[in-house]
């Protein structure tokens, strides 16, 4: 899979995520939900594992049902029911296996697999969470911070170097976007230190996944394609909430 189609898509996907965080939380629930059901659905294609209709479904499911919880949550635990949805959605995953009637194919990569898919799906659900602790002048510092470090480092993941020079040179983008971004919103109050941290954050798991983009040349099918770019992006919603909570006042 050409890295520029990649990192093109995830771009698409986190704009969106951030435009969406101007309209509304509803607006990122409702784009963080899609994104969620697109991944779900192509992950089991992207591991080439049986059982993909139905193993997607309830990726697909989890993690919409995780942005909906995050979205009508209490305050004060924007999270809380992640764990629940994800405790269901593995749940699922064991029971289809044991449906599938002992002695079949690729069990284990299947079950393994999956259950990382869950996890991943209902991760994006920090993104609606971190739309929540927009401040009193409604602006959603946390996501623009953290976004400006994804994209600084998507950016830099398109130069044809190694890894052992693109890789740092990533992450060091990463966080001067992210000091950047913060010192443009003088309103958010998020020290410099602080922004560049969390931009620095998601750009490091921009540079370790394309490793993982580089070495897979073998994905056939669109959904699977589709999977493998929009998975970062949505695994990272809760690591811009957990960055957030703690950095933005």
């Amino acid at each position: 899979m050409k890295l520029w189609s990649v990192a093109v898509l995830a771009a698409a996907a986190l704009i969106g995520i951030v435009g969406a965080s101007y309209w509304s939380v509803g607006a990122v629930a409702v784009v963080t939900g899609i994104l969620c059901i697109v991944v779900g659905i192509g992950w089991p294609h992207l591991l080439d594992v049986p059982a993909k209709k139905t193993q997607g479904a309830v990726l697909a499911l989890a993690g919409a049902a995780a942005c909906a919880a995050a979205l009508v949550a209490p305050s004060t635990a924007l999270l809380t029911w992640l764990p629940g949805v994800a405790a269901v959605g593995v749940g699922a995953i064991f029971l289809i296996q044991l449906l599938r009637g002992t002695g079949q194919a690729h069990r284990l990569e299947s079950t393994i697999g999956n259950i990382a898919g869950v996890l991943l799906t209902v991760m994006g659900s920090g993104w609606v969470a971190a739309d929540r602790l927009a401040g009193a002048d409604g602006s959603p510092a946390g996501l623009t911070i953290s976004a400006a470090g994804i994209l600084a480092a998507l950016a830099v993941s398109l130069i044809p170097l190694p890894d052992r020079i693109t890789a740092p040179l990533g992450v060091a983008a990463g966080a001067l976007a992210g000091a950047l971004a913060g010192v443009l919103q003088p309103e958010a109050g998020v020290h410099a230190a602080a922004a560049a941290l969390m931009g620095a954050a998601g750009a490091a798991v921009v540079m370790a996944v394309r490793r993982l983009i580089l070495s897979r040349d073998d994905i056939s099918t669109r959904r699977g394609r589709l999977a493998l770019a929009l998975a970062p992006i949505v695994a990272l919603g809760s690591v811009v909430y957990f960055l957030a909570s703690l950095l933005v006042p």
